[in-house]
């Protein structure tokens, strides 16, 4: 079979790279060393996050002044986003939003299939294809689990392939949301030695948490890291992330005793109850409150604790710990703008750019 250097899902029938185990599809996602789509976590290694990381850094940096603003603004304005979110968001929505104005891109928005052609019967792959023809990037939101992957590969297969970035796919992968998790925990422990070493528990809701399935993964690039599943049993993380972590070489614990991890972990990364799966309202039938992080047990958390959350919360974080120096999910809100950035100025060979204004800033 042919290969295509530069866009590889030319390379592979749809049938033949759905087989692929999710450690290999990375390949196919990138042109070079970098990504050019962003579709799953296992897609970026080590070297990938630091360098995103490091451009995300000094895009926000240089956002802090009237003449950084500008020069961001400039750098990618002659290209046009469409943000197709067919699945309620908040924050991943404007995060994105806000990215886009950062850097010049003109964004446009689909929140609503009854607002598309779809409503008419036209097919989703269709409608994304009509948006390919207007649009430089698709960021997509999208109920069904690996629909990003599908349109990436369909898109790459016509003769006007564009970028693909996953915001949320069905049950299964949130990569940026992971990304944003990493820069948190590295900004968090940037004095304190960085996420290598560090015991990481996730709390909650961790069967069908796709945040939490996404950023596990990611950590098992950091050697030493152990992570804690703390969770009612039918909401218990599964056993294909379980794989990953023994497959890793990682350490892990899954208990249900939340109030023996608190002392232990490094961060803690709560999670709500993701209700808006349930067939039956099963969740209701599950008593979460042990599993709620109160104002008491702040004092048995470390010094340098990290207490993180993808939001919405509802009562898994009290209201009273928001203004504790160790609760982060805020600042996790901010850091995705960032993260973000950096990655579409990645996805569009422009992350030299920001090197070269940033060290001209700091010279």
């Amino acid at each position: 079979m042919k290969m295509y250097n530069d866009n590889p899902l030319r390379s592979i029938s749809w049938d033949d790279f759905q087989d692929l185990p999710p450690e290999e599809k990375g390949a196919y996602f990138r042109r070079g060393k970098r990504p050019y789509h962003a579709l799953i976590a296992q897609q970026f290694d080590r070297p990938m996050l630091e360098r995103l990381c490091q451009t995300a850094t000094k895009v926000r940096r240089i956002a802090k002044t009237r003449g950084g603003m500008q020069f961001l603004r400039d750098l990618l304005n002659e290209k046009r986003a469409m943000l197709y979110f067919v699945q309620p968001s908040t924050r991943t929505f404007l995060s994105f939003y806000a990215a886009c104005q950062i850097l010049g891109i003109q964004p446009a928005e689909v929140r609503d299939t009854s607002t598309s052609s779809e409503v008419k019967g036209e097919s989703p792959e269709d409608t994304v294809r009509t948006f390919s023809s207007y649009f430089d990037l698709i960021i997509m939101r999208h109920p069904a689990g690996g629909f990003a992957e599908r349109i990436a590969w369909l898109l790459s297969n016509t003769d006007r392939p564009v970028p693909v970035i996953n915001a949320g796919s069905g049950k299964d992968q949130h990569p940026t949301q992971a990304l944003l998790d990493i820069y948190t925990l590295q900004r968090s422990f940037e004095n304190h030695g960085g996420i290598e070493g560090k015991q990481i528990a996730f709390v909650g809701d961790l069967a069908r948490g796709r945040t939490v399935r996404s950023l596990a993964t990611l950590l098992t690039l950091y050697p030493g890291v152990k992570q804690y599943f703390v969770a009612p049993e039918s909401l218990q993380i599964s056993d294909d992330i379980i794989a990953v972590l023994q497959k890793a070489g990682m350490e892990y614990v899954v208990t249900s005793d939340f109030s023996s991890v608190l002392p232990e972990v490094d961060a803690i990364y709560m999670t709500r109850i993701q209700d808006e799966w349930d067939t039956a309202e099963e969740s209701r039938l599950i008593d979460t409150s042990p599993f709620h992080l109160r104002p008491e047990h702040l004092s048995i958390l470390k010094p340098h604790a990290v207490i993180m959350h993808p939001l919405p919360r509802r009562k898994e974080i009290a209201a009273e710990i928001d203004s504790d120096p160790r609760a982060m999910y805020w600042r996790q809100v901010r850091n995705g703008m960032w993260i973000r950035a950096a990655l579409m100025l990645t996805i569009f060979d422009r992350e030299n750019e920001i090197d070269r204004y940033y060290d001209d800033l700091t010279a």
